[in-house]
């Protein structure tokens, strides 16, 4: 493997538990894969019950975070995985991804689930970015 296909973690300077088998993102090359995240506060606690369009902001908002962390951004995502629990107002984080991809959409799978592991969680979202 060389330097650019070490994996390097990204927590974006956030101290990460090291009981977690998993980590926010990892970077392999000009990879980045993001796992997937609830619309949690720094607290752990789902920012806005019942309103995935918050949920899906409070996510984006963290995933943004990570990018940044490495100079990266939101446009540089190329492919998202919702995990949601409702259809009800699925539609409106149409209108999130308008607020964060500003230079083109990514590609987009859309799985309804029937829960999730975080409790008031409405949606779960995955990314993968590619660096330019």
């Amino acid at each position: 493997m060389t330097d650019s296909d070490e994996r390097a973690p990204i927590t974006a300077g956030r101290p990460w538990p090291e009981q977690f088998t998993f980590v926010p993102a990892l970077r392999v090359g000009n990879m980045v894969w993001l796992s997937g995240t609830t619309g949690t506060g720094d607290d752990g606690v789902i920012t806005a019950p019942g309103d995935i369009e918050e949920q899906t902001r409070q996510i984006f908002r963290k995933f943004d975070r990570l990018l940044r962390s490495i100079g990266a951004s939101c446009d540089d995502i190329v492919s998202t995985t919702d995990f949601y629990i409702t259809a009800d107002n699925y539609k409106r984080t149409a209108i999130v991804r308008r607020e964060f991809f500003k230079m083109g959409f990514p590609t987009a799978t859309g799985v309804q689930v029937a829960g999730l592991l975080r409790k008031d969680a409405l949606i779960e979202i995955s990314a993968v970015a590619v660096l330019r």
